[in-house]
């Protein structure tokens, strides 16, 4: 999966959000070191819809920036 939000073959939009898997997929980590990363246990801010727990592209770039850069 790629971090980007450009339309797909259909011209409807990529996913903003991503599911915890997706997000732990994307940064080739598992399930739980994303969970150990998500507020308030790490940096990485979750969206929260109702009982679903979702992960911003733009969250997870930012993190990558500042992980590259320590």
């Amino acid at each position: 999966m790629t971090l980007t939000a450009k339309p797909a073959e259909h011209g409807t939009p990529d996913k903003l959000l991503l599911t915890p898997r997706e997000a732990a997929g994307t940064l080739s980590v598992s399930e739980k070191s994303l969970w150990s990363l998500t507020t308030p246990r790490g940096p990485i801010k979750c969206v929260r819809l109702g009982r679903s727990v979702r992960y911003s592209i733009e969250t997870l770039r930012e993190f990558i920036a500042q992980q590259s850069q320590a």
